[in-house]
C-alpha cells in the first residue's frame, strides 16, 4: 500500500540533501511505491474530468503539488524504473495542467534532474527526460528561463545526437531541443541513390526523418536572408527524397517541399522553379500511386498527403483545417502553421487542446490572443455528459462499421453506401445540436 502523505520531518525524504543518505526502501519497493504515486497521472484526462471547481482550486491543487514534489525527489532514485516512472508522472502533469509558478520556483532542480537522467540513464529514461525538457520550455514560454534550460542541456544533447553509437530512439527524441547538426543528419539521405551505405538501417531512417521535420520547423522562424540560403542549398536536392523506399520519408519530404515553396512565394510572388515539370510529374505519380508491392495503408496515406502537396505547388492552394478547443476555433490555413501545430501536438499529445485554451505561450505562437476567461457555470453548460458522448460514439461506430463492411463487399450497392454515410452525418449533426 502507498505510504501515508505525512509532510513532517519523519518522511522518507527530508529537505535538502537528506534523501541521499536515507534509503527507506529497496529498488523493487521503490518501483511499486512510484507506480502507486503515478497511478493518478496515468491518464492525462484524470486531471480535468469530473472535478468540482472548489475541490480543484483548494485540496486538489495542494495534493497535486505534493505529488509533483515527490516525483522530483524520485528522479534521483537509484532504480532506473523508479526514475523513469517519476519522469513520466511529471510529463503527464505538465501536459494536462498549467504549472508556471510551480516550475519557475524549481526549474534549476528539474533541469539538474533531467541532465542527470540523460547522462546516466538508458534509452527509455533518456527519451522521457528529453520529453520533460520540451514540456518545461512549453510551460515557461519564450522567456529567459527557457533559454537557461536550453543552454544547460544543449551540450549534453549535442553530444548524444552526434554520437553514432548512441541509441537511435534516444537521439531521435532529443531532436526537439537540439537544433544544431540537423542538416548533417538528414542530408545523408541525399546520398542514398549513389551510396547504398548512406542509410544503414530503419532506425537511422527514422532519425533522418525526425531531423528533416525539425529542420523544417526551425526554417519557419528564420530571417528572410537565412531562408534564401537554405532554399538555394536544399530546394533542388529535396526532390531526390521522393524516391526513398520509406513512405514516411517521402511524406515528410513532400510536406517540406510544399512549405519551402510557400516561403519562397511569400518572399517573391514571381518565384520560378526551373525543374517544375519534372517535380510535378513526380508528385502526381505519388498522388496516384497504385504499386502492388506497397501496403494499402501506406498508399492511402501517401496519396492523401501528396494530393495536398501537388495542389500547393501547382495551384498555390491549401486545404484549410479547423481545430476546435472549448468555445474557440483555430484555422490552419498554411503549411507553416500546420507544421507548427503538429509539432506541438506531438509533444503535448492529448493535452494539446487544454494548452491551446490556457497556455499563453502557445496562444502567442498561434496568435490566439489572451486566454478566454469562462465562469464555472458556462463551463458546466458546455461540458457534454458522459452518457451522451457514449451514445454518440456508439451510433457513429455502428454507422462507420456498416459503411466499411459494404465497401469491402464487391457487390455493394452505391446507394446503400451513401445511405450509411448519411447516417454518420446525421449522428454528427444530432451530437453537435
Amino acid at each position: 500500500m502507498p505510504k501515508s502523505k505525512k509532510r513532517g520531518g519523519n518522511s522518507g525524504r527530508g529537505a535538502g540533501g537528506q534523501h541521499r543518505n536515507v534509503q527507506p526502501f529497496s529498488d523493487e519497493d521503490a518501483s511499486i511505491e512510484t507506480m502507486s504515486h503515478c497511478s493518478g497521472f496515468s491518464d492525462p484526462a484524470s486531471f480535468t474530468e469530473d472535478v468540482g471547481p472548489e475541490v480543484e482550486e483548494e485540496a486538489t491543487q495542494e495534493d497535486l503539488e505534493y505529488k509533483l514534489k515527490g516525483f522530483i525527489d524520485l528522479t534521483l532514485d537509484k532504480s532506473a524504473k523508479t526514475r523513469q516512472a517519476a519522469l513520466e508522472g511529471l510529463k503527464n502533469a505538465l501536459t494536462s495542467k498549467i504549472l508556471f509558478d510551480f516550475i519557475l520556483e524549481r526549474r534549476m532542480t528539474l533541469t539538474d534532474s533531467i541532465e542527470r537522467c540523460i547522462k546516466k540513464g538508458k534509452s527509455d529514461e533518456q527519451c522521457a527526460a528529453a520529453g520533460l525538457a520540451c514540456l518545461l520550455c512549453v510551460q515557461l514560454g519564450s522567456g529567459i528561463e527557457s533559454e537557461e534550460i536550453f543552454k544547460t542541456l544543449a551540450p549534453v544533447l549535442k553530444k548524444i545526437i552526434s554520437d553514432g553509437t548512441a541509441n537511435i530512439q534516444t537521439r531521435r527524441a532529443e531532436l526537439y531541443l537540439t537544433m544544431e547538426c540537423l542538416e548533417n543528419i538528414f542530408t545523408k539521405s541525399y546520398q542514398r541513390e549513389r551510396d547504398t551505405n548512406g542509410i544503414s538501417s530503419t532506425h537511422s531512417m527514422m532519425l533522418h526523418i525526425s531531423a528533416l521535420f525539425t529542420w523544417t520547423l526551425l526554417l519557419t522562424i528564420c530571417p528572410v536572408s537565412e531562408v534564401k540560403k537554405k532554399l538555394e542549398m536544399h530546394l533542388h536536392k529535396l526532390p531526390s527524397l521522393l524516391s526513398c523506399d520509406d513512405v514516411n520519408m517521402r511524406i515528410v519530404a513532400g510536406e517540406t517541399l510544399a512549405l519551402l515553396f510557400e516561403l519562397a512565394r511569400e518572399m517573391d510572388a514571381d518565384f520560378f522553379y526551373e525543374d517544375m515539370e519534372h517535380l510535378s510529374q513526380k508528385l502526381r505519380s505519388l498522388a496516384t500511386d497504385g504499386n502492388k508491392h506497397r501496403a494499402k495503408v501506406d498508399k492511402r496515406k501517401q496519396r492523401s498527403v501528396f494530393r495536398d502537396v501537388l495542389r500547393a505547388i501547382e495551384e498555390r492552394d491549401f486545404t484549410t483545417e479547423t481545430v476546435k478547443f472549448g468555445p474557440e476555433r483555430m484555422y490552419i490555413d498554411c503549411w507553416v502553421k500546420k507544421q507548427t501545430y503538429y509539432t506541438f501536438k506531438e509533444i503535448l499529445g492529448s493535452g494539446m487542446q487544454y494548452h491551446l485554451q490556457s497556455n499563453e505561450f502557445l496562444r502567442n505562437v498561434f496568435e490566439l490572443g489572451p486566454p478566454v476567461m469562462l465562469d464555472a457555470a458556462t463551463l458546466k453548460t458546455m461540458k457534454i455528459p458522459r452518457f451522451e458522448r457514449h451514445l454518440y460514439n456508439s451510433a457513429a461506430f455502428k454507422a462507420r462499421t456498416k459503411a466499411r463492411s459494404k465497401c469491402r463487399d464487391k457487390r455493394a450497392d452505391s446507394s446503400l453506401i451513401l445511405n450509411n454515410q448519411l447516417n454518420v452525418c446525421v449522428a454528427c449533426f444530432l451530437y453537435n445540436k
